[in-house]
């Protein structure tokens, strides 16, 4: 008589918490954060809502697992087609930093136009202002990360001259990262490419006009 394979509960843990993940971030989007309830989530993903609070504490919590999820999933597709792993994803370094900069801004403001993106990080982003230990780790594993992104390949671009040794590369990202996200959570004007590269051009060479050769 053959022998029955007990079930594996690590798989089945991976399927929940992925249909889990899935149930949240559709939610978000269709009802917005603030209806958004784990009874609802529970429901979409075919759990009972004990097996996410087990996991999480709340639905903010939650959403932000999923984001983070749905980032490291982006990177590893980004990264694969670049031919890196996951670990490895950065900044491209081909030695023209205003090119490289306008890429990444570029698929920056893809990403906030698009809906799977803008509804959690969005709601993330509000809410992470009325909780503080949610917005700290908001900032931990959602944003500081990418700014570091932009701190590492600034650093590259300093030291091979390009960018003056006294710069404060932290301050220097701010001068496009800032007011993309400002017009970005306030809705003050429409995100483009055109206004990713004017960001840029503005950061690197100033709105002054630079003296004739």
């Amino acid at each position: 008589m053959a022998q029955k394979t007990a079930p594996d509960s690590t798989r089945r843990s991976e399927r929940s918490r992925r249909a889990i993940y899935d149930a949240a971030l559709a939610l978000v989007g269709e009802v917005g954060y603030a209806k958004m309830t784990i009874e609802a989530i529970a429901a979409r993903a075919g759990v009972g809502k004990q097996t996410i609070y087990r996991w999480w504490p709340s639905k903010g919590d939650l959403l932000l697992d999923a984001f983070l999820d749905l980032g490291e999933q982006a990177a590893r597709e980004a990264g694969e087609k670049a031919g890196q792993s996951v670990t490895q994803y950065e900044i491209p370094d081909t030695g023209d930093l205003e090119a490289d900069l306008k890429l990444v801004m570029r698929a920056t403001i893809d990403e906030f136009r698009n809906p799977k993106y803008d509804a959690p990080w969005r709601a993330l982003a509000a809410e992470g202002m009325l909780n503080p230990a949610l917005g700290a780790e908001y900032v931990e594993k959602l944003l500081e990360p990418s700014l570091q992104l932009y701190v590492d390949r600034l650093r590259k671009a300093q030291e091979a001259g390009h960018i003056a040794a006294s710069v404060d590369l932290r301050i220097a990202l701010e001068l496009w990262t800032g007011p993309l996200a400002m017009r970005w959570l306030q809705r003050t004007g429409e995100l483009t490419h055109e206004y990713a590269d004017q960001l840029v051009e503005y950061a690197l060479y100033g709105i002054t006009p630079r003296p004739a050769p």
